[in-house]
């Protein structure tokens, strides 16, 4: 997704600290009506926009994105400590994988389904080069640039476990959970410790979580996919 990560927030308002027992209850929401509960298809500059829609699946509501040489993103701000919940769960499923995607290069960063996290981190703790860099990406592409993001991706080839810096920013750490091998067509269930997570990739422990997005993007491939995300909780 050419250069996505810097656009999931750009121009929204963040809220008041609250915990949100459920960021994205999908299955709540009425087949063919509008998203619910703040969330937000996020469109990415002169891009072809991914297309996401509410549709039924086992008779449970569950969002459809259909990326066709396309990018962009569903997305909501949402802000939780996740000291008293560090637990996110989610399900997804993909028809297939993104035979062109690269994880390491900027012309390969695409993905058949990924989910993204950002944190509210202080831009004071970066370096002056961390601090400069980051400057320029928000002069660039908007004020709500995230400093720390999480993004778990479903890959083609990297193994599961492969953990990388995007290929656009290193704010924003890319975890391959399932790659060609592991489930393609199949529905299947994540489970991540938020904490442990942000700890390997920035160290120390995460801020308040700021938003989450999920997405399907083929922009820089040119390929079609299709990925289903179930309900996103969070837990103890």
């Amino acid at each position: 997704m050419r250069l996505a990560w810097p656009l999931l927030l750009t121009g929204l308002a963040l809220p008041a600290l609250a915990l949100e027992p459920v960021p994205g209850h999908f299955s709540s929401m009425p087949i063919g009506a509008e998203f619910a509960d703040g969330w937000q298809v996020q469109a990415l500059r002169d891009v072809k926009p991914t297309e996401f829609r509410l549709v039924e699946d086992a008779g449970v509501p569950v969002v459809h994105a259909q990326a066709d040489a396309a990018g962009g993103s569903l997305l909501r701000s949402i802000r939780w400590d996740t000291a008293g919940h560090p637990q996110l769960q989610w399900r997804w499923r993909v028809n297939r994988v993104v035979a062109q995607g690269d994880i390491r290069s900027k012309d390969g960063d695409d993905f058949a389904a990924r989910l993204y996290v950002m944190f509210d981190y202080p831009t004071e703790s970066l370096s002056f080069a961390d601090r400069a860099k980051l400057a320029i990406a928000r002069w660039i592409y908007g004020d709500q640039v995230p400093a720390a993001a999480l993004c778990y991706v479903w890959d083609n080839r990297a193994a599961v476990g492969t953990r990388v810096w995007n290929a656009y920013t290193d704010r924003v750490r890319m975890i391959v959970l399932r790659n060609a091998t592991s489930g393609v067509g199949d529905w299947v269930d994540e489970q991540r410790d938020l904490v442990a997570d942000y700890r390997e990739a920035f160290g120390g422990a995460p801020p308040p979580v700021s938003g989450i997005a999920i997405a399907a993007d083929t922009d820089q491939t040119g390929e079609t996919v299709t990925a289903w995300f179930g309900d996103i909780r969070i837990s103890e």
